[in-house]
């Protein structure tokens, strides 16, 4: 009996990982050509070279697909290893200021963020995937620094936890406020003042 030679396996990236790419890279290029108020998923599909279908299976509506396209732009960030704990928020500060002055990002956000306010999934959905993921940044530095006796251990996890929070809040309000909000640029000039006072507070920045 003669056996079969099995066909080999497809090498690259799987079918539905590269329809989501696509898709996401050609929201973000509508996002720069018509903004959110005109972006529709039949021009997103066109784009991306699939099915509108394709996009409903994946996606409930134009906010989700916007929330998942904008959120890849700031998997990006990388907290650089500087030195020391203030060269490091201004490196990884200096990155989300540029992510937020690009088109797509300021367009796709202030949007998101704005139609979530009489949407709780959406807005859950901003917070999964958006904030959550880039508290990374701050777990990583904040151990960081903690390894180079920069910042104090905390042993108890919830305080920790808090502190986490407390400080992602903190840098990402005061960034998107002064780039989106006051449409101000964040430039070395005002993120390393911003870090003065996110290590010192107001007591020590004053002195």
């Amino acid at each position: 009996m003669q056996s079969r030679t099995p066909a080999p396996r497809a090498t690259g990236r799987p079918r539905s990982a590269a329809a989501n790419a696509a898709i996401l890279a050609a929201t973000r290029a509508a996002l720069v050509e018509l903004g959110w108020s005109k972006l529709t998923l039949g021009d997103v599909a066109t784009r991306a070279g699939v099915a509108k279908t394709t996009l409903y299976r994946r996606w409930a509506g134009k906010n989700e697909l916007v929330v998942d396209a904008v959120a890849e732009l700031f998997d990006e960030l990388e907290l650089p290893d500087r030195g020391t704990l203030a060269a490091d928020i201004e490196g990884v500060v200096l990155q989300f200021a540029a992510i937020l002055a690009r088109p797509e990002a300021k367009s796709g956000l202030m949007a998101v963020v704005a139609e979530s306010t009489r949407d709780d999934l959406l807005r859950e959905r901003i917070r999964a995937s958006i904030v959550e993921r880039q508290k990374r940044l701050v777990l990583e530095g904040r151990a960081r620094a903690q390894l180079r006796g920069e910042l104090p251990l905390e042993p108890d996890p919830g305080e920790a936890a808090r502190t986490v929070d407390l400080i992602f809040d903190v840098v990402a309000g005061a960034v998107v406020h002064r780039t989106l909000v006051s449409a101000e640029p964040a430039d070395e000039e005002w993120v390393r003042g911003f870090t003065r006072l996110l290590l010192l507070g107001l007591t020590g920045a004053a002195s």
